[in-house]
């Protein structure tokens, strides 16, 4: 089968034809329809620091998603051939103390497809049963082939009820712009989209944001404080990752409030504990993948409702072939979301 493939220790990813998976009892045989690029597989691409000290090559990328049942192990039950699925990526052990509490996203035994283990830029994938999530025919393929990131965003806005607050944004990238669209349609009163990039401020507008703060014109947290009477945002949802983004994050914030971090910094931050988290009484969440399975099941059902667009994010579709066109593109800024078509 055909595949997107890290083949050996540098920059550069290549298509090649590769071995199909095997099966095993418990695991389901999946025909790929449609694949997102994620920001990870920018950083197998370019062979940056991180990937040199976690991948190993040769590796099948791609982590988000979705696609047909083709084949099933003879002890699954859960789902049919001919099922359109999209699959949690993060496999965990199921048996940890984290796994049996309901804390399987921070399993310290997860393996995750694209990164540990060939991935989903391939015609095929074989994926544990127990990972799966059934789609239903109102979510559109290339939908369901993001729910992996959305589910970041899930995650990150609905940590705890946003309805009625006012949700501050920093960052929008295809996470942040769906996290804007995510604190609208769970009845958040006002949403602030704080973003350095003019076009992806125009897609955070079309997502539902109110406000919308260049930081690099704005200073973000006065902006926010003049939004809310001088109190601050109830909910600020970190996505950027950048020293800057997070100091303002816990500025922005209001006494009591709660502030959700997902980006990613690079290095050490150095933060105000005392007076910008300790004496504010802020409730504080780092945000890791996505909660197995709740939060699959809380955006799947937002989306075949109809209570969540996320078209506007998804500005690239490319078929498998020009998926260094998407790569390009990601890389520019000049894309949110890029979809491939696999078969």
């Amino acid at each position: 089968m055909k595949a997107i493939v890290k083949p050996g220790p540098e920059p550069g990813l290549e298509i090649q034809d590769v071995q199909r998976p095997e099966l095993a009892q418990d695991t389901v045989r999946i025909r790929v329809r449609r694949a997102g690029i994620c920001g990870t597989d920018l950083h197998i691409y370019s062979w940056d620091h991180w990937s040199r000290n976690r991948i190993r090559p040769p590796l099948v990328l791609g982590h988000e998603f979705m696609g047909e049942v083709v084949e099933r192990g003879s002890l699954v039950d859960n789902v049919e051939v001919g099922d359109r699925v999209s699959a949690e990526g993060h496999i965990v052990c199921g048996h940890c103390e984290h796994c049996r509490t309901g804390n399987g996203h921070v399993c310290r035994d997860t393996s995750i497809i694209g990164v540990d283990r060939d991935g989903a830029f391939a015609e095929e994938i074989v994926m544990p049963a127990t990972n799966l999530i059934p789609i239903p025919d109102s979510i559109a393929d290339e939908h369901a082939a993001v729910f992996d990131p959305l589910g970041n965003a899930f995650h990150t806005v609905l940590h705890d009820d946003v309805a009625g607050k006012t949700v501050a944004i920093v960052g929008c990238g295809p996470i942040g712009l769906f996290a804007v669209g995510v604190a609208r349609a769970a009845g958040a009163a006002r949403v602030v989209a704080i973003e350095p990039a003019a076009h992806r401020l125009d897609i955070a507008e079309a997502m539902g944001a109110d406000d919308l703060v260049d930081p690099t014109a704005t200073d973000p947290v006065e902006a926010v404080l003049d939004a809310t009477r001088g109190y601050g945002a109830d909910v600020v949802c970190e996505m950027s990752g950048h020293p800057d983004g997070i100091r303002s994050a816990f500025r922005m914030c209001r006494n009591a409030g709660s502030v959700r971090l997902l980006g990613l910094p690079r290095d050490e931050v150095a933060i105000d504990l005392a007076s910008d988290v300790i004496f504010k009484g802020l409730d504080v969440y780092g945000v890791v993948g996505r909660r197995m399975y709740r939060t699959w099941i809380q955006m799947r059902n937002f989306l075949a409702a109809g209570l969540l667009d996320i078209d506007p994010v998804l500005t690239h579709r490319l078929p498998m072939e020009r998926f260094e066109e998407g790569i390009r593109a990601m890389e520019s800024g000049e894309a949110a979301k890029v979809v491939l078509e696999i078969t």
